[in-house]
């Protein structure tokens, strides 16, 4: 019986079937998400043999999102959540089929060093989307699901996308190898079609605020809540350093992948997909357990994250490397798992979509961590560039653990 009351609980926002229906849409871009880490990244590192060129293409598609991801907010605040959901599965179908056709008709190639413009414009193209519809995913679960159930909504939702991680770069790796690079491609826009037929069957679920605001002045009271909020300005704050400091490594990993440890395409989608081993160890933890000393758990899971790159940094070991990228995972996940359920937690409503818009800028400072890494790694090494972001990243943990008791004392 306990077994039985532990999964009941454990999977408890699936007796929502609006969550059901969600959680579904958001499976076809899980996996594509996960397949085009390696795909882009591998492929462009093929055709240049640059590491500035893997941060240029992560740049690309942080520019838009640093651009638009507060109006991402106010739009998700304005709209039906799920129309805006399904306008980016739409858009990144789009994005992936043009990189299948393109990949097709023998341009996106290493024949043609020039064609990296093409993932240079489809990162454009996802960045604006991700900026503009994003939002809405995240700021769309507690209108499906009631308070009791979000943080674990939220956990489910996390281990879901940490399965697809899991799966998605080992496929990706094995089906470039095989296949070929237009065929992972028009794999993920498959699946993101397949998405959209999901979402179709959400409930429109309606704004917050009935009445229709200026745009602008929607983002400014958004900025000037998180600005007199000093707890939701510090939980976005170590999000944000997490992703900063320790994200560049995802697409810096062909470095790692080809030149370091020398596994080739399939070896970096293995890698990928051991981080989503610990991903979802991580997150069926936090499904399962009461919510207590969460912004405790934030911290210590950003020094776990911390720790695991700077040793994968250094290793030249493929058994050690493997152990170290389930510990980022584990990391990665317990901090975005927890930081998402208290901002949802302690942000008021109305606020919501606009607090989680800022967070969206995570992606887009994420890109700018990898462009200022991949110069680093160019110029010196890439395990020097990974290691001392990730060191400063521990060290900043550490100092927030000691320092910051508003966050190590949070519930």
């Amino acid at each position: 019986m306990k077994i039985i009351e532990v999964l009941q609980r454990t999977f408890s926002s699936f007796s929502v079937p609006a969550y059901r229906m969600y959680f579904f849409g958001m499976i076809g871009q899980w996996s594509s998400f996960s397949m085009e880490q390696v795909a882009r990244s591998y492929l462009v590192y093929e055709i240049t043999g640059s590491k500035t060129m893997l941060g240029i293409i992560g740049l690309s598609g942080a520019l838009p999102m640093l651009a638009l991801s507060l109006f991402g907010g106010a739009v998700a605040d304005r709209f039906p959540k799920k129309y805006l959901i399904q306008l980016s599965q739409i858009g990144m179908t789009l994005v992936f089929l043009g990189y299948g056709i393109t990949v097709n008709i023998g341009y996106l190639t290493e024949a043609h060093p020039e064609s990296w413009w093409v993932l240079v414009v489809g990162g454009l193209i996802m960045g604006a989307i991700i900026a503009l519809a994003m939002p809405a995913r995240g700021a769309v679960i507690p209108e499906i699901v009631n308070r009791e159930k979000l943080m674990n909504a939220i956990a489910l939702n996390t281990m879901g996308m940490s399965f697809f991680q899991l799966a998605g770069p080992a496929i990706a790796g094995y089906v470039i190898a095989g296949f070929g690079y237009a065929n992972i491609f028009y794999l993920m826009a498959g699946l993101n079609a397949a998405a959209i037929i999901f979402t179709t069957f959400l409930p429109k679920t309606l704004p917050v605020e009935a009445v229709r605001k200026n745009v602008m002045g929607e983002i400014k009271k958004g900025v000037q809540y998180i600005a007199h909020n000093r707890l939701i300005a510090f939980i976005l704050l170590f999000m944000i350093a997490a992703v900063l400091l320790a994200m560049p490594f995802q697409m810096l990993m062909p470095v790692f992948a080809k030149d370091i440890l020398q596994i080739g395409v399939e070896g970096q989608g293995t890698l990928m997909s051991l981080s989503g081993v610990g991903a979802i160890a991580a997150s069926l933890v936090l499904a399962s357990i009461k919510s207590r000393r969460r912004g405790l758990t934030l911290l210590i899971s950003n020094i776990i994250m911390g720790l695991g790159l700077i040793v994968f940094a250094f290793s030249v070991s493929l058994p050690l490397s493997m152990i170290m990228m389930v510990m980022v995972g584990i990391g990665r996940i317990g901090g975005n798992t927890v930081g998402n359920a208290l901002l949802q937690t302690h942000t008021d409503p109305e606020y919501l979509g606009r607090v989680m818009s800022i967070m969206m800028l995570n992606f887009g400072l994420s890109g700018l961590g990898t462009f200022f890494a991949s110069i680093l790694a160019e110029t010196i090494s890439a395990p020097v560039a990974i290691g001392g972001l990730a060191t400063a990243l521990v060290v900043l943990s550490f100092g927030a653990i000691f320092f910051v008791p508003m966050i190590r004392k949070l519930e």
